[in-house]
């Protein structure tokens, strides 16, 4: 069955993606051509589950990264970040169940090791091959299994990409994917992606892993540009539980197999290949912040009329971050008080006197006093397993997103016992 179009992931402030012809599908698709994947069990984990998985491309990429702000770097995260800065990577090596943080010479010897088990089944440099891993934080990878389960993903790669999404999840209850196509310099063209996330989530980056495939041909430069941009518009706006972890990272890869004009800034492309690069990465966002440890709601804030972007998004994430907002959501009680409290304490400048707040579409609160509404729809708007929580503000033309989820008993439960 093909998937819907994600009409509602396309709807908001900063859509430009129906302007575009951009369509984008939900789910784990197959990859671009030119692209494979694969995954394998590597005993990391419990027995026979996947947990390593190797991401590949045919033909030489174009490469790009992002990475934490955190100032705790994981062992893999410098070794990409060297190999991207230092040429192109064509492929990424994963595991999880093991993050090789805090983990010292011996988790660099690693993170290369893992490098050179992954190039020597695909038949490239070291230095084209990315490495990324997720889970316990200040534990050593167990080498022979992890090499082990390398060559079994090397041995199934396919143009499918559920095994690779599943291999790289944790404490996720389900995979995260979507692929978006559009048109370039007269040649249709994907830009795939897959991520994992779920606890530890508080961007200063993105925090989770996120990988973005596309067979469109694009400059390098504006590879990196591009995909920090994209990065600031989405990644960085979730929020889970106000934690950055040492491991974020999110790479993307462009092979070029499409066969298009390469894409840069000044391109007549460039406006419709950001807006598929940046719906890739809002869907995955969203679908990060809906599968939070333990939630049962996604929690979508904007904020329209803000002094400028900057400031908008600072209220959302303000919002979409507050542990009391999180829990009145969990408990449906429409405690308009404090989505204003917390854009009070955001460090954007506003008039809480010419704010008006609503749940849903029931206005809370306006011009400086509650609303009058009604309380039992007011809840309602809060009852559903997507919440929107918006503010308009009279402050100028800045508007932005933030996503988040309730904060339940399920988030303690996940992480008491998540080393254990």
């Amino acid at each position: 069955m093909t998937p819907a179009v994600l009409d509602a992931t396309i709807a908001g402030p900063m859509n430009k993606f129906a302007e575009y012809g951009i369509k984008i599908l939900p789910g784990v698709a197959a990859l671009p051509e030119g692209f494979s994947c694969g995954a394998a069990p590597g005993g990391i984990r419990e027995e026979g589950r996947l947990d390593v998985g190797v991401l590949f491309s045919e033909l030489p990429c174009a490469s790009a990264g992002v990475y934490t702000r955190n100032a705790v770097k994981a062992a893999p995260l410098l070794v990409t970040r060297e190999a991207i800065e230092g040429g192109d990577v064509r492929a990424v090596v994963t595991n999880s169940g093991n993050a090789n943080a805090a983990t010292g010479e011996r988790g660099i010897a690693d993170a290369r090791r893992m490098q050179e088990v992954a190039a020597e089944a695909l038949g490239v440099g070291a230095g084209e091959v990315a490495v990324a891993s997720t889970g316990v934080v200040g534990e050593y990878l167990p080498m022979e299994k992890v090499a082990r389960g390398i060559r079994g993903a090397c041995e199934a790669l396919g143009r499918g990409g559920e095994g690779f999404a599943r291999a790289i999840l944790t404490t996720d209850t389900r995979t995260k994917g979507c692929v978006a196509r559009c048109e370039v310099s007269g040649r249709d063209v994907e830009v795939w992606g897959v991520a994992k996330g779920s606890g530890m989530i508080h961007p200063n980056m993105g925090t989770m892993l996120a990988f973005l495939a596309t067979d469109a041909a694009v400059e390098k430069k504006y590879l990196q540009e591009l995909l920090r941009e994209a990065t600031r518009r989405t990644f960085n706006r979730v929020t889970v539980d106000g934690d950055t972890s040492p491991n974020d990272m999110a790479i993307a890869l462009a092979n070029g197999a499409a066969g298009n004009v390469p894409v840069a800034k000044d391109s007549p492309d460039h406006p419709a290949f950001a807006a598929a690069v940046e719906g890739v990465m809002r869907h995955l966002a969203r679908e990060i912040a809906r599968d939070g440890e333990g939630a049962t709601k996604l929690i979508e804030v904007s904020v329209e009329g803000a002094r400028d972007e900057e400031s908008a998004a600072a209220l959302a994430r303000a919002v979409a971050g507050s542990n009391l907002v999180k829990a009145a959501v969990f408990g449906e009680d429409a405690n308009w008080g404090r989505v204003l409290v917390a854009m009070g304490y955001s460090g954007a400048p506003f008039d809480p006197g010419r704010v008006e707040i609503r749940f849903g579409d029931v206005v809370v609160f306006s011009g400086g006093e509650p609303a009058a509404y009604d309380e039992a729809e007011a809840g309602a708007a809060l009852s559903g397993e997507e919440v929107r929580i918006s503010a308009r503000l009279d402050e100028g033309d800045g508007s932005a997103e933030a996503w988040g989820c309730d904060l339940t008993h399920g988030y303690v439960e996940i992480n008491g016992s998540y080393r254990t």
